[in-house]
């Protein structure tokens, strides 16, 4: 259990890091390394279709200047991609200088909900309002 523990903490970090050197491009785009906006979405790139992810990066963006309302107008999903990218780093470091597995048994409890259809499918149809929302907004 330890090394799947640790192997959780290690990808949840690791994606934490990504996550903020790419915020961290992207939060003043007159100094950025890259001055125009860059579109990674590889499915917007081949289908000219954004995902249900596209816009998230602004929306965290906006999170942290402030703009909720905005924040959530551009994607919803930043919301909660911004509640993980400062929340869990925290819980992690936490539980390795107590030497606990809290977050990892919350991890594994919340996967175990997710699974089952009450919830997994609200979820779905969520996530497929939101891709309609981002295509009728044309993000």
């Amino acid at each position: 259990m330890a090394g799947s523990r640790n192997r959780l903490y290690m990808l949840l970090i690791g994606a934490c890091l990504v996550g903020y050197l790419w915020l961290f491009v992207n939060l003043n785009k007159e100094t950025s390394i890259f001055p125009n906006e860059v579109n990674v979405c590889l499915f917007k790139k081949i289908s000219t279709i954004p995902c249900p992810s596209c816009g998230s990066t602004r929306s965290v963006l906006s999170l942290l200047h402030g703009r909720i309302e905005q924040a959530f107008l551009l994607n919803p999903i930043g919301l909660l991609l911004f509640l993980i990218m400062t929340a869990s780093p925290i819980w992690i470091c936490i539980d390795f200088l107590l030497k606990k597995d809290s977050f990892f048994i919350f991890y594994n409890k919340a996967e175990h909900i997710l699974k089952q259809k009450l919830v997994a499918i609200p979820l779905i149809v969520l996530v497929l309002l939101n891709w309609i929302w981002n295509i009728y907004k044309d993000i």
